[in-house]
């Protein structure tokens, strides 16, 4: 899967759509967390770094963002866009289905009250994997929020075939519906539809006890 981002790192923020099309979801998934100035906030396949600037915004004065991706060269990208921000951002370069690399001690050491995944589960194989590994790194009560994408429904249903093509050609899997997890997970689970229902932005903000680490 890192192929590809190797070729396209530096032109990633144009051809995955993200301004017309998925900055909507981004801004969205980021409020639904209700961040706090102090928060800690772990964005898993963080990529380019397009969320952390509003994370760090989110959190600061004081706290602390943590971006975790597999690709050293969307990381790349994402440096210089964290340079001169306020607040402690840390850039860790892992696969986020490995429990074993010792990028996850350190967001474990970290603790993060928070964890974020944008467009990124439905990119991962397996993507349950990548969710426990978070999961259990962040702390037993850490919200979480899940955007991804979906076939669009209803009215905007006339677009699928272009949502397909997208997902097609960013490698995602449009039937994953990744944010399932948090309704098994989390007591209180809020939902938002944008984009004709392409879009959905899942938060939970209550862990069940049993699904804690």
């Amino acid at each position: 899967m890192l192929e590809p981002y190797r070729a396209v790192a530096p032109f990633y923020d144009v051809l995955s759509l993200e301004w017309p099309v998925y900055r909507a979801g981004r801004v969205a998934g980021i409020q639904a967390l209700r961040l706090q100035p102090g928060d800690t906030v772990l964005d898993v396949g963080c990529g380019t770094g397009l969320s952390l600037p509003l994370l760090a915004d989110a959190v600061a004065p004081d706290g602390h963002v943590i971006g975790i991706d597999a690709s050293p060269q969307m990381l790349a990208v994402a440096e210089r866009r964290t340079k001169g921000l306020a607040g402690s951002v840390t850039l860790l370069c892992a696969d986020a289905t490995d429990d074993r690399h010792p990028a996850w001690e350190t967001v474990q050491e970290l603790e993060p009250d928070a964890v974020l995944f944008t467009y990124s589960l439905s990119l991962m194989k397996p993507w349950r994997q990548a969710w426990q590994v978070a999961r259990s790194a962040a702390h037993p009560q850490a919200k979480a929020a899940i955007v991804d994408m979906a076939l669009p429904d209803g009215a905007a249903a006339v677009f699928a075939p272009l949502a397909r093509s997208a997902c097609w050609a960013g490698r995602a899997d449009i039937h994953a519906h990744p944010w399932r997890v948090l309704e098994a997970e989390y007591d209180v689970v809020e939902h938002q539809r944008l984009r004709g229902g392409h879009i959905r932005v899942v938060t939970g903000a209550q862990p069940i006890a049993t699904a804690s680490r």
